[in-house]
């Protein structure tokens, strides 16, 4: 976070050894942007704040069906997983399976994976 005393207009949310975290940790920064950094292991995932994620975004924008931790998964696993409830107890459970990066302002609008044009707009929008 920079150093900065007013409140951060962003939360950043993945998981540090992210390649595109650390992209998007390296752009936040290079523009100057307040914002916080949530680690899901090491800060943890709430049932609220999944839920809030699932209730803006849609629970099958955020399951990552391309990364290692779904990979990992069964069959029978991955068969399962076709409702909200089912998807919000597997991303509790193993948050690695959130895409990411998820990017969220201050009123709450959120912006899912990186890209810097979109970024750009976003937080042109929200500060």
């Amino acid at each position: 976070m920079m150093e900065n005393q007013s409140p951060a207009l962003f939360t950043l949310f993945g998981i540090k050894n992210c390649d595109t975290i650390k992209k998007a940790r390296r752009f936040l920064d290079s523009q100057q942007v307040n914002y916080q950094y949530h680690d899901y292991r090491a800060n943890g995932l709430s049932d609220e704040t999944l839920q809030r994620f699932i209730d803006t975004l849609g629970w099958t924008a955020l399951l990552n069906t391309r990364g290692t931790t779904w990979r990992k998964l069964t069959e029978e696993e991955k068969a399962r997983i076709d409702n909200p409830q089912a998807a919000k107890a597997l991303m509790l459970a193993q948050p690695a399976i959130i895409k990411r990066p998820l990017l969220a302002a201050a009123d709450g609008s959120m912006l899912l994976g990186f890209n810097e044009t979109d970024y750009q707009q976003f937080i042109q929008e929200k500060s």
